[in-house]
């Protein structure tokens, strides 16, 4: 019989056992097998994938562990039943999970960076999870056998994907007046939402592109959710999913850095590893792929990614004056695209309002009582009042009422957004479509666009 783990040991020797520094952890509601409540804490960064499960209680444990107090000040301060024994405990398990600044997790930091920096790709995350899924729920509704190899598993894989991407596109483009773009656009507007909750989207803006002129490269502009730039932070490998290798293009990232300079340059790739398990960029290429399929040398369009901050924060500037500006990008990347040959497709990775309990809202969504229609109908009209804004060319205008009302339903890409329409200039934006995703409890809110920029 397999013996269970050994739990971690504190160490009273370690200087950050006895005085802890917890790291950014995201805490969610958890419960024990016998149904008893419990919190569980995640790294925030994603640098570590360990999850640590406590009492609900340690939420007035964790504010205390600022690197300043000891153990004995925090038993003292939290009162509550609190003993030492306890809590040297909690400071071991938050420890091997990597949740705590401290030698553990500086070698974890170390590992991962070197990870990163010893490939020219990132490799597959969030569209390889989701490919195996389809054949595993096939797998399991016996529609099919279990895969009898990895490699047929990696096939079937990409079929199941390549099907859902086209019936997607069917079904998103079905009524629609429009089933195609005349040319390549200079720009889309496409959701980084999951998938099945985002197709309708994703299928709208991707699907109206096939047919039309190849691009040499596709520019992807996302959103920062969990990394530790505080401006504009750039990626200089290419992407791996199910279907292959978008490789980076690295002659416009090499002419990016000669119009930034060194210093603005290594503050745009200082934190390339923000990338590593960010999914607003990497959700969008495998829609590049299915779509523009190779070149007769086999190569997939090259890709440049890029997270944008919010720029209704200290004006544009990074968070901390210390990253990259969103205006210094802007025009490096603008000007590189005057000076290169060839088409270029500029995709806006965007999510629009966030709300619901689980962001921060009191009220909930769901239902048909006269406070949930009111939340949803008020987070609808500010979201197509702010999209009119920015469909109407008015970036400016955009950041300002955004700033002003201290982006109320939390849009989290105003950043990217604004970046694509001022690199890329359109004379005409276009929303194709607008659409919202809500758990039937009405916990979570998320709305997105489809757009065009001609």
């Amino acid at each position: 019989m397999t013996q269970p783990p050994a739990p971690p040991v504190f160490d009273p020797s370690a200087a950050h056992h006895q005085r802890p520094k917890l790291r950014p952890v995201r805490g969610f509601p958890a419960q024990t097998p016998q149904g008893q409540p419990m919190l569980g804490l995640a790294d925030a960064r994603q640098i570590s994938d360990r999850i640590v499960y406590c009492t609900p209680a340690v939420q007035f444990v964790l504010p205390l562990m600022d690197g300043k107090r000891s153990l004995d000040d925090i038993v003292r301060e939290v009162a509550r039943g609190l003993t030492r024994s306890v809590l040297e405990q909690l400071v071991a398990q938050l420890d091997d999970a990597s949740l705590l600044e401290g030698p553990r997790f500086d070698a974890l930091l170390a590992k991962v960076r070197a990870d990163f920096d010893s490939t020219a790709n990132l490799p597959p995350g969030s569209s390889a999870a989701f490919a195996e899924a389809l054949v595993q729920h096939g797998v399991q509704q016996q529609q099919e056998p279990a895969p009898a190899s990895p490699e047929e598993a990696g096939e079937r894989a990409v079929t199941k994907l390549r099907g859902i991407f086209d019936q997607w596109m069917e079904a998103a483009l079905k009524d629609a007046p429009v089933k195609a773009f005349s040319s390549l656009p200079k720009a889309i507007v496409t959701p980084h939402l999951d998938y099945p909750r985002g197709w309708l989207n994703y299928a709208g803006a991707w699907g109206r592109l096939r047919g039309v002129e190849r691009p040499e490269r596709v520019i992807i502009l996302g959103t920062n959710h969990f990394g530790q730039s505080t401006g504009v932070c750039g990626c200089d490998k290419g992407y791996e999913t199910p279907f292959g290798v978008c490789e980076a293009d690295l002659d416009l990232i090499a002419s990016v850095r000669r119009r930034l300079g060194a210093d603005n340059s290594a503050r745009l790739f200082e934190n390339r590893y923000d990338h590593e398990r960010e999914h607003s960029i990497e959700l969008q290429i495998p829609w590049i792929q299915h779509v523009f399929g190779t070149d007769a040398g086999g190569h997939y369009p090259r890709v440049f990614g890029a997270l944008i901050h919010d720029p209704t924060v200290n004006d544009g500037k990074s968070y901390d004056d210390k990253g990259l500006d969103i205006d210094s990008f802007i025009e490096a990347v603008r000007g590189v695209l005057a000076d290169m040959t060839g088409r270029t497709l500029v995709v806006s990775s965007a999510d629009l309002s966030h709300a619901g309990p689980a962001f921060g809202d009191q009220q909930k969504l769901a239902g048909e009582a006269k406070e949930a229609v009111e939340f949803r109908n008020k987070i609808v009209q500010h979201d197509r009042e702010m999209l009119n804004l920015f469909g109407s060319g008015k970036a400016d205008e955009l950041i300002a009422s955004m700033s002003w009302q201290q982006n109320p339903t939390r849009w989290c890409s105003i950043g990217n957004m604004v970046a694509t329409a001022r690199i890329t200039q359109p004379t005409k934006i276009e929303l194709l479509n607008y659409a919202a995703a809500m758990d039937p409890e009405g916990f979570t809110f998320v709305s997105n666009a489809s757009m065009v920029m001609m």
